[in-house]
């Protein structure tokens, strides 16, 4: 592990180099100067301390060779069986990063009487499923499960992993990430890979304000989770050439501490991420009562409403009808935004819509540089004025329909 060591026999003004560290990680201890637990690894004392009295030690790295780990794996996120959608983004994505270094696509499947599940996995061009079906696997335990990819990538050594960004991918990817001792990346808005199969993993960070750019160069395999609907499901192949592999493990490696009682349907709704056409209110609704012009809109559009941020902490809105890095990313056909700034944040979680109309008094908004239509003014006067025009033509076709 990387350290700042101290050379004390050219330590001189203790008291001044104490200064130096914004983050207070240098102390006097026994009138001797040591680093505490607050140390960041900045190195700031490196480049600005005295000459000679900080040292940055780095351990020397054995480097993997790479040709070892081939091919981009995809786990299959689903609930008995039935696959969820996002799994097929990833596989389009896989795909496509798999064509410019000629590896293969893979998915590893895993649960219980899920053989006869794998036919629709092949026709998004997958060249190979393996299958861990057992009666270990009905329900889903994170340590058994964990087990399983870790036999098939000890077995298989993919230089890529990809996981949905789903309730059960966001509890799978980081065990396995510190089973292999390697990195992961959370919620890539963005996937691209180099000739020498390291992936480009792009994402926003510090609140959206920055899109940091990250690679795990020196460990395989590379893993990073996905929201869904941030890629587009690929179109089915034409007479798929993929095959399925079945895979064991040794029961005595699948005990879990877990033991699932009983299980509870979740009542099925049409999620926000679902959902062709939806309505954003902003902080430009003043009042709460005012929300009923936008569900107005939503109605005679079928859409649904959905809020930033501040609806959210204000009750207004369910929070799971927020858009954006702390809530859903949406890419619906048509998405109309109300008021909103279009700060990263929110932009990050809609910006994929077919067509987007925005709404605000600010010709300048940044919401306005992602808008296929823009609309300057005032959301109390220009709202109602749609929802008039929609009446009026829905009126009128009712009448030549009539005739």
């Amino acid at each position: 592990m990387a350290k700042i060591v101290i050379n004390h026999e050219k330590v001189k003004n203790i008291e001044e180099i104490v200064k130096i560290c914004p983050f207070n990680a240098l102390e006097i201890v026994d009138n001797k100067l040591e680093i505490n637990s607050g140390c960041k690894m900045c190195k700031l004392c490196v480049k600005k301390g005295p000459e000679g009295v900080f040292e940055f030690e780095e351990d020397q790295r054995i480097e993997i060779n790479k040709d070892e780990w081939r091919g981009i794996t995809v786990y299959v996120d689903h609930h008995e069986g039935d696959i969820h959608p996002v799994t097929y983004e990833l596989i389009g994505k896989a795909r496509e990063m798999a064509a410019k270094i000629n590896h293969p696509v893979y998915c590893v499947f895993i649960g219980s009487n899920i053989k006869d599940k794998c036919d629709k996995l092949l026709s998004y061009g997958v060249d190979e499923v393996f299958v861990y079906d057992s009666e270990e696997f009905k329900n889903f335990r994170i340590e058994p499960y964990t087990k399983a990819v870790e036999n098939f990538i000890n077995n298989i050594k993919p230089t890529i992993m990809l996981v949905g960004g789903t309730t059960l991918g966001r509890s799978l990817a980081p065990r396995l990430a510190a089973r292999f001792k390697t990195g992961l990346t959370a919620d890539c808005t963005i996937l691209d890979i180099q000739e020498n199969t390291d992936l480009d993993q792009i994402r926003p960070a510090f609140g959206g304000n920055i899109m940091a750019h990250i690679h795990t160069p020196n460990n395989r395999p590379q893993f990073a989770t996905v929201r869904y609907k941030i890629f587009s499901a690929p179109q089915e192949v034409e007479n798929p050439k993929g095959k399925i592999t079945l895979c064991n493990v040794d029961k005595k490696e699948l005990i879990s501490n877990i033991n699932v009682l009983s299980t509870k349907p979740k009542t099925r709704e049409v999620g926000l991420e679902d959902a062709e056409v939806i309505i954003v209110a902003s902080r430009a609704i003043k009042k709460q009562e005012d929300m009923d012009m936008i569900y107005k809109l939503a109605d005679v559009l079928n859409a649904q409403v959905a809020g930033t941020r501040p609806l959210i902490e204000s009750g207004w809105i369910d929070a799971k009808k927020q858009i954006g890095l702390s809530g859903r990313t949406v890419k619906p056909k048509l998405i109309i935004t109300c008021g909103v700034s279009g700060a990263v944040q929110f932009v990050a979680g809609m910006q994929g819509s077919d067509y987007i109309v925005a709404i605000n008094q600010d010709e300048k908004a940044p919401i306005f540089d992602v808008a296929h239509v823009s609309l300057v003014g005032d959301v109390y006067e220009i709202v109602p004025k749609i929802i008039e025009k929609i009446e009026q033509n829905q009126l009128e076709m009712a009448f030549t329909v009539e005739e």
